[in-house]
């Protein structure tokens, strides 16, 4: 069953965002998640398994130029993530849908998402799900002195 993050989620979903962007420990993310969730053009889902949270998606409206899309604003999957344990049910399909029934609900024609270049669970992911691959890059940066 998939139900729309709130507020009172904000913990919970801290969790699960750590277990996708181990960078980030759940107490930093919380702060990130809540400034997120506040804004009307961004939306959390979780999947519950028995009233067991075993994953989320988040995904934005995003008005700048998006690789490959024509339309603005476009749907953007920011992330998506399932517990290992509970994988290969279709629950992340089910949540990119909800994401995707959201933007569209928005008002959005065109929906995107992006992954790191050697992340090929994820872009398996994206094109069994229908996306289309619009481009690579690789970015740079560099310290200014």
């Amino acid at each position: 069953m998939i139900k729309i993050g709130r507020q009172e989620d904000i913990s919970l979903l801290a969790e699960l965002a750590a277990l996708l962007w181990e960078q980030d420990s759940p107490q930093e993310l919380e702060e990130d998640l809540a400034g997120i969730m506040a804004k009307e053009d961004a939306c959390f889902f979780l999947y519950y398994e028995q009233e067991i949270p075993v994953g989320f998606a988040q995904c934005q409206l995003r008005h700048d130029y998006v690789e490959g899309t024509q339309a603005s604003p476009v749907g953007y999957l920011e992330g998506v993530f399932v517990r290992e344990e509970f994988r290969r049910r279709g629950y992340a399909g089910e949540l990119l849908r909800a994401c995707e029934r959201w933007a569209a609900d928005k008002g959005c024609r065109e929906f995107a998402s992006d992954c790191e270049l050697d992340n090929e669970d994820s872009r398996r992911f994206h094109m069994a799900m229908g996306f289309c691959e619009a481009n690579r890059i690789i970015c740079f940066t560099k310290e200014l002195v």
